[in-house]
């Protein structure tokens, strides 16, 4: 049986492993755990806004067992309706996702470069002080 979901642990987890690949060139795993730092971010968020989970802590839905290039649309609308229109504010505009795929970790690496990963990397970390400004809110 797979542990419980912690969103918030693997969003933090995934973004200060994908650092350490980046800063050594390591761009498509960086790329990858980007993608997944923003992804267990916004499920985070959606998780403390009331996102139905079921057992594992994983979102019951369906809906929004997505990656991040699908569930960036989805957490907009989301968050939304569950009245926590102020993280929309706090992220790129757009759909910076759009081409991350997790099927790009069967990708050959000389397909990844720090101007294609980079994109991904600053959308991650808006993520990140999103979840930072909203942990302070939270604990103050």
């Amino acid at each position: 049986m797979p542990h419980p979901a912690d969103f918030l642990d693997a969003h933090r987890r995934h973004w200060q492993d994908a650092e350490l690949l980046f800063e050594c060139s390591r761009w498509a795993n960086a790329d990858q755990l980007y993608g997944f730092s923003a992804e267990c971010g916004l499920k985070a968020v959606m998780v403390f806004l009331g996102m139905d989970t079921d057992d594992t802590g994983a979102p019951a839905s369906s809906q929004y067992r997505r990656h991040v290039h699908d569930l960036w649309p989805l957490f907009r609308t989301f968050v939304t309706q569950a009245g926590g229109t102020r993280f929309i504010g706090m992220l790129p505009a757009g759909a910076p996702f759009a081409d991350w795929s997790h099927a790009d970790r069967y990708s050959h690496s000389m397909n990844f470069d720090d101007t294609t990963v980079q994109p991904h990397r600053l959308a991650a970390q808006e993520v990140r002080h999103m979840i930072e400004d909203w942990r302070q809110d939270t604990h103050s």
